[in-house]
């Protein structure tokens, strides 16, 4: 048995699997440096503290807690270390037990005649070829990637409590603007009403204002809608029940300083979902190699020792060998498929890398221009509030109808709305930048080779 197994051929590792596909991603199509204006330095973790939001903090550990999507991929990896293990097992000798006792009474003898049995036995294969140990490497890459899905998931979901808690603060401020301009709107049906009766308004500036009141009602219904919405959506990753009673920030936090991105080539790295991809190219190339072996043939040894009787110990060794002659097109099928999947794998993997940068470069050129779109919508903001002020004054002193107010007054609204959605955007674009560099939230990030 030790000679058979010394004879294992050796298993081909990880790098042999991966070396290739990663040659002709990052070496040919990645260049030395991002396309968009990124800062240079290594990529931060403990992202999240960057924001300076206790409550977000907390959101996140809640979420991390109870969520069910993460619940459900932890799972994953616990089925996946079982998986493993039952490979592993292959390897090791398998030790049974059996018994029996039979009483048999004949016709007219009077007495009864019985005898039992039992003992154990061990069987075991050898794995002269090392197709044991490649279905066990092919395993093993196969749980690496399912634990990397899950640090994955896990800073997704961090990505996605803060994305959903600014989108919610956003919105709540959206709908307490709406309300203000309902407010607004209100007292100028009174205004509009109070100039007809004494001769300096129309009537029609009285349906218009009372119009306007309306729509400003809608528009603050609409955006309560959009900030309950978001409160569900937020509770859900929280794992709530989604009520949208939600308790939100009083203000949006500032968007934090510019942060490092690296070199593109280093994402591969640091991204989970990369290293998992990676991980299922390894795999895949393991059980290539496996189909391959089942050309071989297969040696098995098996020992029993028990008792026939009372009296009789019996003991036996026996030796098996098979090797497949004619399986109709079974193995080369198997061989043609693992090939297949292990060319799916380089070109998932192939994509998931080009995706990834993509995402990267997207973000990077969105900082930039979040940031000139917000300086632009202040400066829209102060102007057309000036000229909103201004046209109130020539209105009340009869210069002015009441349709060049509104003309001015919904550049000003929507000048306003478009200030607090960027404002939001800057902050959730940051967050998608960290996710899509590889950041990790934590500052102790939990490794892809652990649980």
């Amino acid at each position: 048995m030790l000679a058979l197994q010394s004879c294992a051929g050796p298993v081909a590792t990880q790098k042999d699997a991966t070396a290739s596909i990663k040659g002709d991603v990052v070496e040919e199509r990645v260049p030395d440096s991002f396309a968009a204006k990124a800062e240079q330095g290594t990529v931060d973790d403990g992202w999240i503290k960057s924001f300076n939001d206790p409550t977000l903090i907390k959101l996140t550990g809640e979420a991390l807690a109870a969520n069910p999507g993460l619940q459900i991929a932890k799972a994953k990896v616990d089925q996946a270390n079982g998986l493993t293990r039952q490979a592993e097992a292959g390897l090791k000798p398998t030790v049974g037990y059996a018994g029996g006792y039979a009483d048999n009474q004949y016709k007219g003898s009077g007495a009864g005649k019985g005898g039992g049995g039992g003992g154990l036995e061990v069987s075991w294969e050898a794995d002269v070829w090392g197709r044991i140990a490649t279905d066990i490497a092919g395993s093993e890459q196969e749980t690496a990637a399912t634990i990397a899905d899950y640090v994955f998931a896990r800073q997704s979901l961090a990505a996605s409590v803060s994305n959903g808690w600014f989108m919610a603060n956003t919105a709540k401020f959206q709908y307490q603007f709406a309300e203000d301009i309902v407010k607004l709107q209100q007292k100028r049906v009174e205004v509009a009403e109070g100039m007809q009766e004494i001769g300096k308004g129309t009537e029609r500036d009285v349906h218009l204002a009372r119009g306007s009141a309306a729509s400003a009602e809608e528009a603050a219904r609409a955006a309560l809608s959009s900030s309950e919405k978001a409160l569900r959506s937020l509770e859900l990753l929280l794992g709530r029940y989604p009520s949208a009673d939600l308790k939100t920030a009083d203000k949006l936090v500032a968007v934090p300083p510019p942060i490092p991105a690296g070199i593109p080539s280093a994402i591969m790295e640091r991204r989970p979902d990369l290293i998992a991809a990676e991980h299922r190219v390894a795999a895949a190339f393991f059980k290539q190699k496996e189909a391959e072996l089942l050309h071989l043939p297969r040696f098995s040894f098996s020992l029993g020792v028990g008792l026939n009787t009372i009296n009789d110990a019996i003991s036996g060794l026996s030796a098996g060998l098979f090797g497949p002659l004619y399986t109709g097109g079974a193995i080369e099928a198997e061989v043609d498929k693992a090939t297949a999947v292990q060319q799916g794998a380089i070109a998932a993997y192939a994509e998931a890398a080009l995706k990834a940068f993509k995402e990267v470069e997207e973000s990077l050129a969105a900082e930039e221009h979040l940031l000139r779109r917000d300086e632009y919508l202040k400066i829209e903001v102060r102007e057309n509030k000036k000229a909103y002020d201004q046209t109130m004054q020539q209105y009340k002193i009869g210069q002015i109808t009441l349709l060049d107010v509104l003309t001015i007054e919904d550049k000003w609204i929507a000048s306003r709305i478009a200030e607090m959605d960027v404002a939001g955007q800057r902050l959730i674009n940051r967050v998608n930048l960290h996710l899509a560099l590889g950041g990790s939230f934590e500052e102790k990030p939990v490794a892809a080779e652990q649980q």
